[in-house]
């Protein structure tokens, strides 16, 4: 496995596994705290979308390893790492503790998940197709 690919993959299984473990703490340790600081449900929304774009990651890194090099594939890696930051980190901060100032980084981080899935399409749509 080549060292971009490698790293999306390890990056994701841990995210995979603390997504699970903060959804664990969410619906036990943290729920009375969460029914008082979280009304919108915030958390959960974190949670869902960390699960989802760690899964994302582990199968990019997949397709990098098993399809000719692509820059595209590469951005859209670095753009689901970047909005598991700002739209999960910042909603988990939201959620957790009222930190309002991370607010302007959610929809940043939701427009990053967008072009990380539509340059992870376009590197599909870049390579070659099969010769006969």
């Amino acid at each position: 496995m080549n060292a971009p690919a490698k790293g999306f993959f390890i990056f994701g299984c841990l995210n995979a596994a603390l997504a699970i473990a903060l959804g664990a703490a969410g619906a036990h340790a943290l729920k009375a705290q969460l029914a008082a600081t979280d009304p919108g449900g915030w958390f959960a929304t974190a949670v869902q979308y960390h699960q989802i774009h760690s899964l994302g990651l582990i199968l990019l890194s997949l397709a990098m390893n098993a399809l000719p090099a692509s820059r595209w594939f590469a951005w859209s890696g670095w753009l689901m790492v970047l909005g598991m930051a700002l739209f999960c980190g910042g909603l988990y901060a939201l959620s957790l503790a009222g930190v309002r100032f991370v607010s302007g980084g959610i929809p940043a981080g939701g427009l990053a998940f967008i072009f990380a899935w539509l340059l992870l399409a376009v590197g599909g749509l870049r390579l070659p197709g099969r010769q006969p």
